[in-house]
């Protein structure tokens, strides 16, 4: 008898489980990001000049991308950095990615491999373009920048461009928990991009690292940075 009475406490403890419903969410939660992808490894990758199923992605002096199915394809000019993905791996694919140094190998004749987050990547090839631009001379420069208009009350501004998968990722997230959010695209609108170094330079920040450059009620951020953004709009007040 005692089997049965064992049985019956466990088939009303299945019941019981199955019927439970996840908890509401409440306002904090919806705030809570995910991990920010820094954080994460990759397992390592050995890259060699015989490794099959490649596919490279390597940057020219103008910050444009260029791809390779062979790492003898990729010229030298595009060598320091490249992206490697193996395209029968999931590795790699998304955030963060495998990078490598194709000017030398290491003694057992492998490519040295790093692993990068996504935001840094797309800061290395804003390094390059925006250093590819013409220069203003010194006659041409403004002697004072000009003053940064302040956003709307309650408005999120992010500064980026339109390959920058970080700036995307920022504006998804802003449209999810329901902060409103400006998006300039800093390569097609040159007083977005002036307006967005002013705030660098107030800020004390002026070594451009990463985009998006995201301002949240006058306070800045380098590169999407979920926990620290969260924090912010927790800050403000604002009931989300």
């Amino acid at each position: 008898m005692m089997w049965r009475w064992a049985l019956l406490i466990f088939a009303v403890a299945v019941i019981c489980l199955g019927g439970c419903k996840k908890r509401r969410p409440a306002d904090d939660d919806l705030l809570e990001p995910e991990p920010v992808a820094k954080n994460r490894t990759l397992p390592p990758l050995v890259l060699t000049d015989d490794t099959p199923d490649l596919f490279l992605t390597w940057l020219d002096t103008k910050g444009n991308a260029h791809t390779a199915e062979r790492i003898a394809d990729v010229p030298l000019e595009g060598r320091d950095q490249v992206r490697v993905v193996i395209t029968t791996r999931e590795e790699g694919t998304t955030d963060p990615l495998y990078m490598a140094n194709l000017t030398n190998k290491n003694p057992d004749g492998a490519y040295p491999v790093v692993t990068m987050p996504r935001a840094e990547w797309d800061g290395a090839i804003l390094k390059r373009r925006l250093a590819a631009r013409p220069q203003p001379s010194a006659q041409e420069q403004p002697a004072n920048l000009p003053p940064a208009a302040p956003p709307p009350k309650g408005t999120v501004i992010v500064y980026g461009a339109q390959w920058c998968d970080a700036c995307h990722q920022a504006m998804a997230f802003f449209k999810q928990h329901g902060v409103p959010a400006i998006e300039k695209d800093i390569e097609n609108d040159p007083g977005a991009e002036q307006e967005m170094r002013a705030k660098l330079v107030r800020s004390g920040m002026r070594g451009l690292s990463s985009i998006p450059i995201i301002d949240v009620d006058g306070r800045i951020f380098v590169g999407f940075d979920p926990q620290g953004i969260a924090a912010a709009l927790r800050n403000r007040g604002a009931a989300l």
